[in-house]
């Protein structure tokens, strides 16, 4: 049992309101996805995709624009070697997390380090209309230096906000929380979710019951939304280890207007996304003479 510690007291817990299977899609150039958020779920604000992605080389996601959003990749297993139009390369690992705020534009690749499968999450988080349009970043947070806390069976890594009683030092534009929980068997959690945001778990591994102790369990490859609330339960009744993702943000409430890898609020927005990146300005000067190596 585990929340800081501390046994639930919580007023209004979160119920599953919404299950679904992340299917198998291809995705970039011989990638797999399987894509829970952006596809029969098309946004959970301020959430607008979440891919599992599979990658095996020559396949990988080469030389694609971003504006007007952020991504978060978070490495499973293998690695991703990134590189973009503005000189910034480098590789994430297993356990390693990239947070990319694309902001005005970016053009870059992603694509497989080494030898094998890589795995990963990517999950794309919008940003208010104030933030679409600013320069962009990166935080990157290697492996050893996610927070993390471990107690009565329950592992949590804190990619972004808090859990039992450690904090993630990434910098969230649009308030998010994102936890990587691990129970083993036999073990539950109880974890606190602001009242005003939306939040979903996606089951990486296992299978757990998840709102009320009397639901039926759930496997891995399932996103389950949650209904609203300041908490949500998790149990492992299995006798195998469950390891799942909790993740929750406050919603921005605007209009959003996507065309492929642009997010933005309004059509005549899109038109001129298009129109920068066609003609490589506005965030896409480089966008004409630049290429991955």
């Amino acid at each position: 049992m585990s929340d800081s510690g501390k046994a639930p007291s919580f007023d209004r817990p979160r119920l599953v309101v919404k299950k679904i299977l992340a299917k198998l899609q291809r995705e970039g150039d011989g990638a797999v996805v399987r894509r829970g958020i952006g596809r029969e779920l098309k946004n959970l604000d301020p959430f607008l995709m979440l891919d599992d992605f599979s990658v095996t080389p020559p396949a990988g996601f080469p030389d694609h624009p971003h504006r007007g959003f952020e991504t978060v990749t978070y490495m499973l297993q293998g690695g991703v070697t990134h590189q973009d139009f503005a000189g910034h390369k480098g590789t994430i690992r297993t356990g390693d997390v990239q947070w990319m705020t694309a902001g005005r534009g970016i053009i870059h690749s992603e694509m497989p380090a080494g030898e094998g499968t890589s795995n990963g999450l990517q999950l794309w988080i919008n940003l208010s209309s104030r933030d679409k349009m600013i320069e962009p970043s990166y935080q990157e947070l290697p492996s050893h230096e996610i927070a993390r806390a471990e107690e009565d069976g329950v592992e949590v890594r804190v990619i972004a906000g808090e859990s039992m009683g450690v904090q993630s030092p990434v910098y969230t534009r649009t308030p998010t929380m994102y936890l990587d929980f691990t129970l083993k068997p036999g073990n539950e959690v109880h974890q606190n979710i602001p009242g005003s945001w939306n939040s979903f778990v996606y089951i990486i591994e296992g299978e757990g019951v998840f709102g009320i102790p009397n639901s039926s369990p759930v496997a891995a490859h399932h996103v389950l939304v949650l209904g609203p609330g300041d908490s949500v339960s998790v149990w492992n009744r299995s006798s195998s280890k469950l390891r799942f993702v909790l993740i929750g943000g406050q919603p921005l409430n605007e209009p959003v207007v996507q065309h492929g890898p642009f997010v933005m609020n309004t059509q005549a927005e899109i038109n001129r996304t298009i129109e920068d990146y066609h003609y490589a300005k506005n965030g896409f000067e480089m966008a004409k003479s630049w290429r991955s190596q």
